[in-house]
């Protein structure tokens, strides 16, 4: 396991994001091994919390005094009012995990104590470094330890579209997303032209414009300002 270079509160709760596959949920664990973990990916836990959030506290022992870390929260955005609760009335420390902020800043909520995790960097990494590599299939821990690192990341775009995209009705028409995601791609450290890419995958520029934006938010992506020059300031 590679050392990960992130700077979190050490008393105090606050959201850790990333996209999926970054190593959140390992780090998580083995930076607070005496937590109590609460896992929304496990579907009856779960199906349990979304229909009574207040639930959670039942979850926690009475005497726990450690950390307590929920993962994936933004699948239950209504859990943060009883996470406050405990927090204020428990002197409970969370960390709240979550591979998308979109459904969290939807409802309001305060992100200013938050953390990102992105796949491995360069000083992460070390010796182990390649530049070719992260030019052609990126850093995400896995994609490193995979046999067949293309099949991994050919499932992960499967998985963001059947989890992330799909099931939280984000856009209308998944086959139109998914034609979209391969033109967005070829843009990657390049110049975005976002006609020119509303072209490739036969979809009106407005609607690019909004899958890029869910984009950014669903895997952290940034695109860069477009260098302009200025005129020189004669002396």
């Amino acid at each position: 396991m590679y050392a990960r270079l992130i700077d979190v509160p050490q008393e105090k709760s606050y959201f850790l994001f990333g996209p999926r596959g970054t190593g959140k949920s390992t780090w998580v664990r083995t930076m607070y091994p005496g937590a109590v973990y609460i896992d929304l990916l496990d579907s009856r836990l779960y199906a349990s919390l979304l229909a009574g959030p207040h639930r959670l506290e039942e979850l926690i022992p009475a005497d726990h005094r450690d950390w307590v870390v929920v993962d994936e929260v933004q699948r239950v955005p209504e859990l943060l009012s009883t996470v406050h609760r405990l927090i204020e009335n428990r002197g409970l420390k969370f960390v709240l995990t979550g591979s998308s902020a979109r459904k969290l800043r939807n409802k309001g909520v305060n992100l200013l104590a938050g953390r990102t995790m992105h796949p491995l960097t360069a000083v992460e990494l070390g010796p182990d470094f390649c530049l070719e590599q992260s030019l052609s299939r990126g850093y995400l821990p896995s994609a490193c330890i995979e046999a067949d690192p293309a099949d991994y990341l050919a499932g992960y775009v499967h998985t963001y579209l059947r989890e992330e995209v799909q099931q939280e009705g984000l856009v209308r028409n998944l086959q139109a997303f998914a034609r979209f995601l391969e033109a967005a791609s070829l843009s990657q450290a390049t110049t975005l032209n976002i006609s020119d890419v509303a072209r490739d995958c036969e979809i009106n520029r407005k609607t690019v414009e909004a899958y890029f934006h869910i984009l950014e938010d669903l895997l952290l992506a940034w695109r860069l300002p477009v260098f302009t020059r200025k005129a020189a300031v004669a002396g």
